[in-house]
């Protein structure tokens, strides 16, 4: 992490952003999803759900990967490279930029299961095909995730890695974009998180007693758990003075991120933990917890991380005489989506900033105490935002927490 006593670190710029998910594909309609406090909840179809008492997820529907891959054959590709390629080809184009004209760049991929759906969908086929016993090898590289990125859009002096922490991924990969830009190693990071549907975490999480039936209702005191679900977010991080210099749209800057890892528990979060971790990204940005505005939680809905997510906010914001500010969770409305959760849960703290208004957290019917948050039930509204706080916590005590702050 960088050190926040080092003022001659380049300030970054969020210039692109591209998203697929369950509640709209591309920046625009995912805004509108957000606004509109959409549901990606569906029953899934990309696995056999048969002999699970329930099957609903979000899923993305009507994803089409030829539109967004041409330099090499989809097919190719698991369905987590798909949604990469894709959001990076997005995020690339929203930013201006073209892959001929970046200059030194990084592609830093978060995942939970990197190519486990290609895996998966390669030994259901073998043991359909030729009666090959099924405990063959179902994995697939997770490196192919950002290797695919820089194969599509042609990059040739680019630094390339895929962070593996679980559920916080996306936000280790942007904390590395950011440090790569603000120590002037590369000019654009293409930083951000990929996971597709697979059977192997479905069933994980429901042997665990944690997939909710129906939907996903963070912070609420009926909550069962969450909803499995699938996407990429990949944001275009460049230094703000060669963003202003040509032009681009800004649609945030990054403050600072902090990261930690208590490893007390393989699932379940430490409060104490996670509220050192925040501290640690309010001192890296420079921020002081009473200019936070909105926090974007982890916020699963399982019993137990909402509760010591909540605990560890109102340990860090509690002496803030309003109150620790408004805490929303987009897996309301997207559901888990692993390694792509927290890049996704950033792209829509820029769209916040830049755009003025806070997205809801859906399904909610009654605050449980245990939370005691202002969690903006079930319709956004507009706000003026000039500092937000992403926060991802993992299984394995994996923490990672980002500000992003808005540009004048």
């Amino acid at each position: 992490m960088s050190e926040s006593t080092d003022r001659t670190r380049n300030r970054v710029a969020v210039t692109g952003l591209g998203v697929v998910s369950s509640i709209g594909t591309g920046v625009a309609e995912y805004a509108a999803g957000l606004r509109a406090g959409r549901s990606g909840a569906r029953p899934i179809s990309v696995f056999d759900t048969e002999g699970f008492a329930h099957n609903v997820g979000c899923e993305v529907v009507g994803f089409e990967p030829a539109r967004w891959i041409t330099a090499q054959p989809p097919e190719d590709l698991g369905r987590a490279a798909q949604f990469s390629v894709a959001a990076a080809r997005m995020a690339m184009a929203d930013a201006g930029i073209s892959g001929t004209g970046t200059g030194r760049a990084m592609v830093c991929l978060g995942t939970t299961d990197g190519g486990g759906d290609a895996g998966e969908r390669i030994a259901e086929n073998i043991v359909r095909d030729r009666g090959v016993p099924a405990e063959l090898p179902r994995r697939v590289p997770a490196g192919t995730l950002p290797v695919a990125v820089a194969r599509e859009l042609g990059l040739s002096d680019v630094d390339i890695s895929t962070v593996a922490t679980a559920c916080a991924a996306g936000n280790y990969a942007i904390g590395n974009g950011f440090d790569a830009i603000a120590s002037g190693d590369v000019d654009v990071a293409l930083c951000g998180g990929a996971d597709a549907m697979c059977r192997m975490t479905f069933t994980g999480f429901y042997r665990l007693g944690a997939v909710d039936p129906e939907r996903c209702r963070p912070f609420d005191v009926d909550r069962q758990g969450i909803l499995t679900g699938e996407g990429a977010g990949v944001l275009v991080l460049e230094p703000l003075d060669r963003a202003r210099a040509r032009g681009a749209r800004i649609y945030a800057e990054v403050l600072g991120y902090g990261l930690n890892c208590d490893a007390s528990h393989p699932v379940a979060p430490d409060q104490d933990s996670v509220a050192a971790c925040m501290r640690l990204a309010l001192d890296d940005a420079g921020v002081t917890p009473d200019q936070v505005d909105l926090i974007s939680a982890h916020g699963t809905g399982t019993k137990a991380n909402d509760a010591t997510e909540c605990g560890a906010i109102h340990s860090v914001f509690g002496e803030v005489a309003s109150g620790p500010p408004r805490t929303v969770s987009v897996k309301s409305m997207l559901g888990h989506t692993m390694g792509a959760a927290s890049a996704l849960s950033a792209i829509a703290c820029a769209l916040a900033i830049a755009e003025g208004f806070i997205p809801p957290t859906i399904n909610h019917v009654k605050t449980d105490p245990a939370c005691g948050i202002d969690c903006v039930p079930n319709s956004s509204v507009d706000a003026d935002l000039r500092i937000v706080q992403n926060n991802a916590l993992a299984f394995g005590g994996d923490n990672s927490v980002v500000l992003f702050g808005r540009h004048e």
